[in-house]
């Protein structure tokens, strides 16, 4: 992967922030999505209300200036999630599902969010560009709240949405099969009592990274865990170390760097409700934890 701003990550895993010398636009910048080679970075901008995919490209060691994705910038586009061969990507929208349609109403927090709701959509590679964005089938995009997509090599979707009892925001992950998907099934890490969000999976499925406010994370916070697949099993989530509270995670395509934005869900950010002070996306070295997967 290509150096990101010219930042070597440090021996420790303290955070950096990332593209902290660049003018990129005001507001608030998160879930960043890259393709294979590292070079392009997809990103949601978030001002005010408003909310778009960006893309921003690394030339002679320096990002670009970012611009609105050719597919965005009408509609409430979040959460870019890159498909591991770069063949696709898959991002969250309040778009109608039909063209007479009105925005999507979403659910967080506990609370209705009219026109914040969030729909699963797939725009494929087309040549040097991308082409038209289409909704994923009914299977998945069950209602209108579902969030933070994630991709695996295999096809294999994972996502929240709130859970059916309790309404917390759960983890699902719906198995690619025959040209589209079988139906969501949540992940045995929790009963669904404590929300968990935000999950960045490794192409092969053997490790996945999330938020969520269990412990030892304290009142309001969400802070990063990490879980590993053993067969058809999850081990039990352990925080990374040192505790990171953050959220929007997301992982470089050589899985040596972890993104995330470093705010709780009690400061609106990452959560789409606006008028909050700006995030930023971080990084830091995943490798230490990566070596613990097969232990």
């Amino acid at each position: 992967m290509a150096p990101l701003m010219g930042l070597e990550p440090p021996d420790h895993p303290a955070p950096i922030r990332f593209a902290p010398e660049l003018p990129w636009p005001p507001g608030s910048q998160t879930s960043p999505a890259f393709t294979p080679d590292g070079r392009t970075v997809f990103f949601t901008q978030s001002k005010g209300e408003a909310r778009a995919i960006m893309v921003s490209r690394l030339r002679n060691g320096r990002w670009s200036k970012p611009d609105v994705a050719s597919f965005s910038g009408r509609w409430r586009d979040i959460e870019p999630a890159m498909a591991p061969d770069g063949s696709y990507l898959v991002f969250i929208s309040n778009r109608p599902a039909t063209p007479e349609g009105e925005p999507l109403t979403g659910f967080w927090g506990g609370a209705s969010r009219p026109g914040a709701g969030g729909n699963l959509w797939r725009v494929d590679r087309a040549g040097d560009g991308w082409g038209e964005p289409r909704r994923l089938p009914e299977v998945v995009n069950s209602h209108s709240a579902i969030y933070s997509p994630a991709v695996a090599a295999n096809g294999n979707l994972y996502f929240n949405q709130p859970d059916p009892v309790t309404r917390k925001s759960h983890i699902y992950v719906a198995r690619a099969a025959a040209g589209g998907y079988l139906p969501a099934t949540p992940l045995p890490i929790s009963d669904g009592s404590i929300g968990d969000f935000d999950a960045a999976v490794a192409p092969d499925e053997s490790f996945l990274v999330f938020s969520s406010g269990r412990p030892p994370a304290g009142p309001g916070q969400a802070i990063l865990f990490i879980t590993y697949r053993r067969g058809d099993q999850w081990t039990p989530p352990r925080a990374l170390e040192p505790t990171a509270e953050g959220l929007e995670a997301r992982l470089s395509p050589d899985l040596k760097t972890l993104y995330y934005s470093p705010e709780s869900p009690s400061a609106g950010t990452g959560l789409p409700d606006g008028g909050v002070a700006p995030s930023r996306i971080y990084q830091m070295p995943l490798e230490r934890h990566l070596q613990k997967k097969d232990h």
